[in-house]
């Protein structure tokens, strides 16, 4: 297992497998009320895989965030608006190709680097996660990069390994791992993403990307929200151990 955040001139290797394109590839998120930015990350994703990556869209929204999606080529999954993690959840099991890439929907996330993703899969590891803090992501909030920080020095206590970003939303994943991990969280489902594959001996990798700033309204409240992650990583944690 390599959790050492890599430079993308790395040319290390996590082991042999099959050779998978964006064919084989899903592109996935919870989407809620994200209108002002969801056609620029799908068009991103249109452009960056010549349009062979399916797309799903789990949607509670208000607005016309679905819409905006379907006319966009998405598949989206209405569901009655439950919290992240019961989204992103239903977002990682709808679709059936052998990888899949969470991203959230609010432009903060560079598709650009998806092929990259794509590539260290294809060197043989497991999970792949972007690293917001690496380049020190400077448009997010103080607050919310402190926390970040934090989340990161707790899990790294907790586990006993290194990790730079638990919380981020960009990570690519075989298949096998979703199908074969019992997922539990809400609120923390996405530092449960990184530890639970990671505690389980897969291999898993974590890049640097850009992090812009979001378009449109944030959603999640930074102490409320903060608390639940912080209270799933301790959980999390110590199921796995």
């Amino acid at each position: 297992m390599n959790t050492d955040t890599a430079r993308s001139d790395d040319s290390g290797d996590a082991g042999d497998g099959p050779e998978y394109t964006f064919d084989d590839v899903s592109v996935v998120m919870g989407t809620y009320n994200e209108e002002a930015a969801i056609g620029t990350v799908l068009d991103d994703i249109e452009r960056v895989t010549d349009g062979r990556a399916e797309v799903v869209c789990v949607d509670g929204s208000s607005d016309r965030t679905p819409e905006i999606a379907r006319e966009k080529g998405a598949q989206v999954v209405e569901q009655e608006p439950q919290g992240y993690g019961v989204a992103v959840r239903e977002a990682l099991l709808t679709p059936d190709r052998p990888v899949v890439v969470t991203t959230d929907c609010d432009d903060t996330y560079p598709m650009d680097q998806l092929p990259e993703f794509l590539d260290w899969i294809n060197r043989g590891y497991d999970v792949v996660s972007g690293d917001r803090l690496y380049w020190g992501a400077e448009a997010m909030p103080d607050l919310n990069r402190w926390g970040n920080y934090a989340f990161a020095a707790l899990t790294s206590l907790l586990m006993g390994e290194l990790v730079h970003d638990t919380t981020t939303g960009m990570r690519a994943y075989r298949r096998d791992v979703i199908e074969t991990i019992r997922w539990t969280e809400n609120t923390g489902l996405s530092a449960e993403l990184l530890i639970r594959p990671q505690m389980r001996g897969y291999d898993v990798r974590e890049i640097p990307i850009e992090y812009d700033e979001r378009a449109g309204e944030t959603k999640l409240d930074p102490f409320a929200g903060g608390a639940a992650i912080a209270k799933s990583i301790v959980k999390v944690c110590l199921d796995e151990r």
